[in-house]
């Protein structure tokens, strides 16, 4: 008996990590869990299996939104007008009526912490002039993310045929949120708000996602239930440099799904650190690119390059650059090329490489007048 405790006891040892990971989920139908800045996997069950992701959906009407936001195509001051569709929405809502003007903010409030389907189809026709513009924009972007095991019939999440998704692709999901819309932890940290101040129609908003409140460092995303999808949650927390986001789908209990991704999340902290090796922006090289408007340009770092590593790992890393066949014109932002991290001959990380402004032709002749200029002015 003590020969085979002391087996046992020796094998934990040998493998802690895929003993704990192994239960660390039991209840969900699937789950994932990445670190936000390199996207690498911790922790994984059945990532690509598709299923209904209720409200979870939202979270790609959230990138919609901000991206016009960004590019100025609309403001958070802007006044929606309620149609009857948006009002007649079933299911979480924060009881719009036809006829009522309400901010753009405020709509993504609703949606952020009390995920009104009624918030979410009013910017969906405000954006689009229909939910099915607005959702063939979603489909669009489900594209441009490349997700495999996705596809959207509604921006709701209401269980209709022909809406799923994976916990994979909500990983990727959330991390495009987090990575280049992080405003979005703006409205999806508020715990409880009021929206209608003044009026006789004052509504309190309380977060669906309790972890916000008593998770250390959580300040997102989202939650999601439906009768088809049960009970989902995308959440997001940062320690210090480490930002993790986990997904779960399909649990039967609230309170269970809240408890497993508290527990992946731990798993996550106690186990891994980042390490950042260049910051976004960081100029790796500088080329010549004659009969230009620029003559030559700094090739820069699209991302933090940055690195998820166990705890107790002391890994030094060598790098490698392969710059791409490019074409001329570039626009600020093209990828040119990558970096790698390599850890003895292993690739263990990489990042595009980006121009960091545009670049276009000139003609013969203003080529020969700036290289006469360089001659006489010594450059």
């Amino acid at each position: 008996m003590k020969r085979v405790l002391f087996i046992l006891i020796a094998l934990f040892f040998v493998f802690p990590f895929n003993v704990m990971a192994e239960e660390l989920i039991p209840n969900a139908k699937s789950g994932i869990l990445i670190e936000a800045n390199s996207g690498k996997i911790i922790y994984e069950k059945d990532k690509d299996k598709k299923l209904s992701i209720a409200s979870l959906t939202k979270m790609v009407g959230q990138i919609i939104i901000l991206d016009e936001v960004k590019k100025k195509n609309i403001k958070w001051t802007d006044i929606v007008t309620v149609s009857k569709n948006a009002s007649d929405m079933g299911g979480s809502q924060i009881y719009l009526e036809e006829g009522e003007k309400i901010s753009v903010e405020d709509l993504m409030k609703g949606i952020s912490v009390a995920s009104g389907n009624d918030a979410m189809v009013a910017m969906a026709e405000y954006i689009s002039g229909s939910e099915e513009k607005f959702v063939k924009k979603m489909n669009d972007l489900r594209k441009r993310l490349n997700l495999k095991n996705t596809h959207f019939a509604n921006c709701t999440g209401l269980d209709q045929d022909n809406h799923y998704s994976s916990s994979y692709d909500v990983g990727i999901i959330a991390r495009e949120l987090v990575l280049n819309y992080p405003e979005i932890l703006r409205f999806s940290s508020i715990y409880e708000e009021y929206l209608r101040e003044g009026t006789d129609r004052k509504f309190w908003l309380v977060n669906t996602n309790k972890l916000i409140n008593f998770y250390d460092g959580a300040d997102g995303l989202k939650t999601g239930h439906t009768d088809d999808a049960l009970y989902c949650l995308s959440a997001t927390a940062k320690r210090g440099n480490l930002r993790l986001i986990s997904v779960v789908l399909g649990e039967n209990d609230s309170k269970v799904r809240n408890r497993e991704v508290m527990e992946l999340m731990d798993y996550g902290f106690n186990t891994t650190k980042l390490k950042c090796l260049m910051k976004k922006g960081k100029t790796i090289d500088t080329i010549n690119i004659p009969k230009t408007d620029t003559g030559k340009i700094n090739i820069v770092l699209r991302n933090n390059l940055c690195l998820l590593e166990d705890k107790d790992s002391k890994n030094k890393y060598k790098y490698d650059i392969k710059m791409d066949k490019y074409n001329i014109p570039l626009v600020k932002g093209d990828v040119v090329g990558k970096i790698y991290v390599k850890n003895g001959n292993d690739i263990v990380g990489s990042e595009d490489l980006i121009v960091n402004k545009s670049v276009k032709k000139i003609s013969l002749i203003k080529y020969i007048y700036r290289n006469i200029l360089n001659l006489l002015f010594g450059n």
